[in-house]
């Protein structure tokens, strides 16, 4: 196995701006999401800064922080 390229770091003489970080999503309790591989569901419970419970209708899932795969409808 291969570990993936590491990210390159910003030297502080670069002529380029230093990349800007995503915003870190924020969920509630009752927001519809759709996620890439349960599809639609439901927020019915939030771990502050550790995951989100998501109803999906045939099941409940866990889903963790940085909810790459997950968005707020």
């Amino acid at each position: 196995m291969t570990k993936p390229p590491a990210p390159k770091r910003h030297l502080p003489t670069s002529p380029f701006k230093a990349p800007v970080a995503p915003a870190p999503k924020h969920f509630a309790v009752g927001d519809q999401v759709t996620h890439d591989m349960y599809g639609l569901g439901r927020v019915i419970g939030i771990e502050t800064g550790v995951a989100a419970l998501v109803d999906f209708g045939s099941e409940q899932v866990r889903i963790l922080v940085p909810y790459a795969k997950m968005t707020k409808l």
